[in-house]
């Protein structure tokens, strides 16, 4: 009896464990076909992109911007050097020529304002000359050197300010009297006391004027 049930025992115990061998072959193959699984994944699920982009930069590395050469960097700053001191000098010149027409401008400017009361005298003495006398040859020699002195002016850029007949305007007349005159309209020059010219863009003198009211 004993010996029976020793071997049913032993029996058993090797029922037991060659369960316990199956159950974790069987524990053991799920667990291979998931590193499995997981590798195959890892494979599938590298973008396409990602590859892509490492490639790009594996060629931005060899195509890599050599350092420049140190007589490169100086033929760059000479280069520089000589085109800021040529926009130097181009606005150098454009400000000597400015200022030499201005220099120009007041000196001429100046002349003619000792011109003018030359021309004043021309004026009043021919205006002077009775109608009977007119005919003189001196009379006709002063009205000619007259008429060519104001030729000349004219071709040097001076000219008379517009007066009688024309409105009141305070850049150009210098109102030294006022009139009651129906014949003129407001604000209108009746009569001109002292000649004013300009010389270019730039009144000289003003016109001494009447002024109607």
């Amino acid at each position: 009896m004993a010996e029976n049930k020793s071997e049913e025992v032993k029996d058993d115990i090797l029922e037991d464990t060659s369960e316990e061998k199956d159950q974790e072959e069987t524990r053991e193959e799920p667990l291979e076909d998931v590193g499995q699984e997981t590798e195959e994944m890892k494979e599938e699920d590298v973008p396409e992109d990602f590859e892509e982009g490492k490639e790009a930069e594996d060629k931005k590395g060899l195509f890599k911007k050599k350092k420049k050469d140190k007589k490169d960097e100086q033929i760059e700053e000479l280069t520089d050097r000589l085109k800021r001191q040529m926009a130097e000098f181009e606005n150098f010149r454009k400000r000597t020529e400015k200022e030499k027409s201005q220099m120009y401008d007041m000196g001429a400017k100046s002349i003619v304002e000792k011109v003018l009361p030359v021309i004043d005298n021309f004026e009043r003495g021919l205006m002077a000359v009775p109608e009977e006398n007119e005919t003189d040859p001196f009379v006709e020699g002063m009205n000619k050197i007259y008429k060519q002195i104001m030729t000349m002016l004219e071709e040097a850029g001076v000219k008379p300010i517009e007066a009688v007949g024309a409105e009141f305007d305070p850049e150009f007349h210098n109102a030294v009297m006022h009139v009651e005159d129906e014949s003129f309209g407001e604000n209108v020059i009746a009569e001109e006391l002292q000649k004013g010219y300009m010389y270019r863009d730039t009144v000289v003198r003003h016109s001494m004027v009447k002024v109607a009211n």
